[in-house]
This record gives C-alpha cells, sequence and structure tokens, in this order.
C-alpha cells in the first residue's frame, strides 16, 4: 500500500479560512520584486537559494501554505514540503494572483501616495482607479498605452478593474497593444485580462496589432492564447488584417493548428 505523504491544494477563500489559524508559514516563491512589491501579511519569501534552510528551519507540526503567481510552482513546493514531511502542506490555487482577487472584494482599495500623485498628474481624482477620462479612457488604459508597468501594476493591486472599456469598447489590453508596451501586457494577461475581448466592431486586440503590423505583439497575444479564429461584424479575421509578412507567417501557421484542431 503507498503511503506517500502529498499536499492539498486550497482556493483563495479557503487559505484566507486557514490563514485564522495563528500557527501557519506561509511561503511565497515569486520574484523578490514581485514579492516587495505586496504579499500575504506574515509571508516569507521561498527560493531554491533558500529552500533547505527553510524545510530543516522550520517544524514539520506547522501548517505551511505555498503561494507562487499563478499556482504551479506552489505545486512543486507542496510537494518537496510533503515528502520531506511536513504534516499540513497546502497550495495556493491561481497563486498570488487569486488571492489579489479576493482581496479586491472584500478590502477597499488603500492608494498610495506615489499612485495617487500620477492620478492628479494625469488629471484623474487621486481617489479612484478607475476613474473616467477623455473618450472613456480609465487611468489603467492610459497606463497601459503609456508602457507604465509600474503603475499598471499598482493600479491593479489597487482593485481597478480588468472589464472597463472606453468609449469604442476596447480594454486596457488594447491600449498596451496599441503602445507596443510588451511588459504591460504581460501584467495585464498575467491578472487575467480578457484577451479576446471583441470591441464595438468586434475587433480583438490580436486584430488591431495584426492590422498594424506589430508582430512583437502578435506573436505575444497569440504565445498566451488569444484566438486567431474570432471574426469582426464584417467577419474579417486576423489573418485577414495582417499588414506585415511577419504577421501574416505567425498567423498563419497558429490558424492552420487551430483549424485543423476545430475540424
Amino acid at each position: 500500500m503507498n503511503h506517500a505523504k502529498t499536499f492539498r491544494r486550497i482556493d483563495a477563500a479557503t487559505a484566507s479560512q486557514l490563514l485564522g489559524r495563528d500557527d501557519v508559514r506561509v511561503f511565497d516563491s515569486r520574484d523578490a520584486a514581485r514579492f516587495e512589491r505586496a504579499h500575504i501579511a506574515g509571508a516569507r519569501r521561498l527560493s531554491g537559494a533558500n529552500l533547505d534552510a527553510t524545510l530543516l528551519g522550520t517544524p514539520k507540526t506547522v501548517p505551511v501554505l505555498l503561494v507562487c503567481y499563478h499556482g504551479n510552482a506552489s505545486q512543486t513546493y507542496g510537494q518537496i514540503f510533503a515528502d520531506f514531511g511536513f504534516a499540513e502542506v497546502y497550495s495556493l490555487d491561481g497563486g498570488f494572483a487569486a488571492w489579489q482577487r479576493l482581496q479586491r472584494k472584500t478590502v477597499p482599495p488603500a492608494l498610495g501616495l506615489q499612485l495617487a500623485h500620477w492620478l492628479r498628474q494625469h488629471g484623474y481624482p487621486d481617489d479612484n482607479p478607475d476613474a473616467i477620462g477623455e473618450h472613456g479612457m480609465t487611468p489603467l488604459m492610459r497606463a497601459s498605452k503609456l508602457g507604465d508597468t509600474e503603475t499598471v501594476f499598482e493600479l491593479l493591486q489597487a482593485g481597478a478593474a480588468l472589464d472597463a472599456t472606453n468609449a469604442d469598447g476596447n480594454n486596457a489590453l488594447w491600449l498596451a497593444c496599441v503602445g507596443e508596451s510588451l511588459d504591460a501586457m504581460d501584467v495585464l494577461i498575467r491578472a487575467g485580462i480578457d484577451l479576446d475581448h471583441q470591441n464595438d466592431n468586434g475587433a480583438t486586440c490580436l486584430m488591431y496589432a495584426a492590422s498594424t503590423g506589430k508582430h512583437a505583439v502578435v506573436d505575444m497575444l497569440l504565445a498566451s492564447g488569444a484566438d486567431p479564429l474570432l471574426t469582426t461584424l464584417d467577419d474579417f479575421s486576423a489573418l485577414d488584417m495582417a499588414a506585415s509578412i511577419e504577421c501574416l507567417q505567425l498567423l498563419r501557421r497558429v490558424t492552420k493548428g487551430a483549424t485543423q484542431a476545430a475540424g
């Protein structure tokens, strides 16, 4: 009979209940910069460099909650802790991103001085991360277009809505594509923004990027799972709109695979 120990995967709500216990140790394996910006209260950073010391220095009788970006690395660490003999090991499904989403629903956003200054500087009230500006532009859309990745991250931390759209029905990811900011795109995609959102004309970010020849943007969107088979209200796909040979080649390869899978 196999008596191998394992870990338990839990969602953010269950993790919140678990943290009501005084003895829980939280270990976060995200990179140092992201950890410093925000983490679960009391969490300690975990990495390959301090893993052995953490395993040896933590009582095996205490519950351990492991956190990463989206819940993948934490499962690997979870099995390591379980194999090492820890009695209670938990991996946070959805990672810190899921924890943030839960906090936005339950905790009022608190804006830091730097973010409040940025909002005033760009003509927004300094206490509202979802304020509506000219042409329906929210602060998140403007920061995304500017490629101001730090502000994008801070706005998301403050609870800015990912599903907000401007006067044309475009979300923040579209504006990041306009600015060709791959870093801002990465933050938004990791936060869970809708890759395939269609605006008032039925156009997606992928269609826009293809039509303007932004092949690096097209490449990143496709790698992130954007659907190449969607069409506009006029029945044009991203492939139909490709404005450069690079975009055409990227879309042909992926569209062929997607069409075969659909068939």
